[in-house]
Order: C-alpha cells, then sequence, then structure tokens
C-alpha cells in the first residue's frame, strides 16, 4: 500500500495495531489509546488501528479523535482485497 494511500507522509514509520480484541470499548479505552498515539508521536511514530469493532470507530467520532486515530473497520480490509485493490487514491488529492 502506497504511503500517500493513507495519507502517511514519506518516511513516516506506522505502526499498525490491531484492535479487533476491542469488543467494548470505553472512555477509558479511548484514554488509553490516546496516550499511546501522543506518546508514539513524540518518538517520531504513529499508529494506526486495524481491525476495529463499529462501537470504537463511533466513539471515537464522537469525541473527535479520528484524525488522531485513523482507523480501519473490521470487513474494510478483507473487501479491498476481495476486490484486488492495492490503493486507493482521489484524484482530488495533490500530492505530499
Amino acid at each position: 500500500m502506497s504511503s500517500a494511500v493513507c495519507g502517511r507522509l514519506p518516511g513516516v514509520i506506522v505502526i499498525v495495531y490491531d484492535a479487533g480484541a476491542i469488543s467494548r470499548p470505553d472512555a477509558a479505552t479511548v484514554d488509553r489509546l490516546a496516550r499511546l498515539q501522543l506518546h508514539a508521536r513524540r518518538m517520531g511514530v504513529t499508529i494506526e488501528l486495524r481491525n476495529a469493532c463499529r462501537e470504537l470507530v463511533d466513539l471515537l467520532a464522537l469525541l473527535g479523535l479520528t484524525e488522531v486515530l485513523p482507523v480501519e473497520m473490521r470487513g474494510q480490509i478483507e473487501q479491498r482485497e476481495q476486490r484486488g485493490i492495492d490503493e486507493e487514491a482521489d484524484p482530488g488529492d495533490a500530492a505530499l
């Protein structure tokens, strides 16, 4: 997957965190994830959540943290792979 696809900057280290085990997220869960992201960014790394449940995605949106904690929901990865799509791009977005 190209770095421009996910909005990543070239050279930025990304840690993919499988959030599939988080089945009943609450404010404390989001707080821990946000603090983890803050610490990671201070070290020049960013964290992306993968395999997140709908409740976690909704909670992040409610708290306004979708830009802070990028997330890919369950099923999105598999759907993209089934269609044979390796990269997605918005023609209106300028390359970074």
